[in-house]
């Protein structure tokens, strides 16, 4: 159950890449910067997608149904286990090592199918995936505890203005 001031989970993985729409690079460490995202990732910029996360259960759930994926497979930043990401309001606030993230966006249209998706028919990151901004920039590292500071209530001041291309 998620409850605000409860330590929920960890960082299983941190991930980027240079380019988007590929699979990201993981990695034991990056680098947030105040209101971008990760330093050297695609995805950084000043747009409500700063950060992405996926929860290794939802990796784990493809790797299921026999796909032969893994953390940063699904272009998501961070890889957490043990927290429930879709549990988390738009405006929820978590801790992130010494960071502080504010979700702004849950799942994404998929406007293009990725290979994953042509591998399995399905894919997991425009349901289970969540977005984030960065509110307080810092290092994030495997091993990092993911603590929930406070349960939005549905709204964030960075909201997309037009749903830009994955």
């Amino acid at each position: 159950m998620t409850q605000e001031g409860s330590t929920e989970g960890r960082v299983v993985s941190v991930n980027l890449s240079e380019k988007k729409t590929v699979r990201k690079t993981p990695g034991e460490r990056g680098e947030l910067v105040l209101d971008r995202g990760f330093a050297g990732d695609a995805h950084a910029g000043d747009w409500h997608r700063q950060v992405s996360l996926l929860a290794l259960e939802s990796i784990r759930t493809m790797q299921a149904k026999g796909l032969d994926v893994d953390a940063g497979d699904f272009a998501e930043n961070i890889t957490t286990e043990g927290i429930d990401l879709m549990a988390l309001p738009i405006g929820s606030l978590i801790r992130v090592g010494p960071t502080l993230l504010e979700i702004s966006q849950i799942g994404k249209v998929c406007h293009t199918k990725c290979a994953i998706y042509y591998q399995a028919g399905d894919c997991v990151m425009p349901k289970e995936g969540i977005f984030a901004v960065v509110r307080e920039a810092g290092p994030v590292a495997v091993g990092d505890a993911i603590t929930v500071v406070e349960l939005g209530d549905g709204t964030c001041d960075r909201v997309p203005t037009e749903e830009a291309p994955a």
